[in-house]
């Protein structure tokens, strides 16, 4: 077999392995919109779920879920930017940052159980903050603090050295020169890893189970006193979210109508998905053109 033959056999073999993995995808996300958006409608999205009458809705679940990414995002994203900045810019190359840095693998891998389990042990029993939107934001913080650290360390170790150069020959400091020149460059690799991170987070179910809880009280949307316990910005109260109450009505049977409930939140799960990503992508090519001029 010649090399021109060799090549052409290598790029069919490729081409038929990444086709069987995209049809596959599609397959299951149109599998999943198919059956679940006929059960969207406006009262679906905003009614709360009932559990022994058929009828009810997501509408507290969604909120929870939107509330705990933002505040997920709020305590992992700074914690990440700046341990990803002092890892590639300020860091000796020495033992430490290697027990760092295989630290950061280890945590990456850790199953999602596990980070559940041991948020429940410190977060709920140990500091006393009980089942609640603010021990689930802070086992995922746990859960996607590695991920988002080493995607925005090797965002910026990615950026060539003319940059850095440029930018300390034109009298900026160290410091100026990572924040007005290297983040704004790698800014479209480090949104790439928040909207990864997001999707995680967003449809993460069993870190939640035991630190969240798998229950939704009933939400009071004229009161956003976040010191209130009927407030839905109460950062102290129980909240299940829609992974978590799709988990929980499949795995209970006790709902009527479990079938056409999964499946409508399962589609709306990856439909919120999709719109993050998209609204995520727009804004940060805004803001990357602004910073930029490019």
């Amino acid at each position: 077999m010649t090399p021109k033959q060799q090549d052409k056999l290598a790029t069919g073999v490729l081409t038929g392995l990444a086709s069987i993995i995209v049809l596959i995808l599609v397959s299951l996300l149109g599998y999943i919109l198919v059956r679940g958006v006929p059960q969207i409608s406006w009262h679906f999205l905003t009614a709360p779920a009932r559990t022994f009458q058929a009828g009810g809705g997501i509408g507290i679940q969604l909120f929870n879920s939107l509330y705990l990414l933002i505040l997920a995002l709020l305590i992992s994203l700074p914690l990440a930017l700046g341990a990803g900045v002092y890892l590639s810019q300020y860091a000796r190359d020495n033992w430490l940052t290697s027990v760092i840095r295989v630290a950061i693998e280890v945590l990456s891998s850790l199953p999602s159980i596990v980070v559940g389990l041991f948020g429940f042990l410190l977060f709920v029993i140990k500091f006393k903050l009980g089942f609640s939107i603010l021990s689930g934001a802070l086992a995922l913080t746990f859960f996607n603090l590695p991920i988002l650290t080493r995607n925005i360390e090797e965002a910026l170790q990615s950026i060539g050295p003319l940059q850095r150069e440029a930018g300390l020959a034109l009298g900026l400091s160290r410091w100026e020169t990572i924040t007005r020149v290297l983040i704004p460059e790698a800014l479209p690799s480090i949104l790439t890893g928040l909207i990864l991170s997001a999707g995680r987070i967003f449809g993460e179910a069993a870190a939640l189970i035991y630190t969240a809880g798998q229950s939704a009280p009933a939400l009071d949307f004229h009161n956003w006193n976040p010191f209130n316990i009927a407030s839905p910005l109460n950062p102290m109260r129980p909240a299940e979210t829609l992974a978590v109450h799709i988990w929980k009505i499949n795995s209970e049977g006790i709902m009527p109508d479990t079938a056409a409930v999964s499946a409508g939140a399962s589609a709306v799960l990856i439909l919120v998905v999709l719109l993050f990503n998209l609204g995520a992508r727009w804004l940060g090519h805004r803001i990357y053109r602004h910073l930029t001029g490019k």
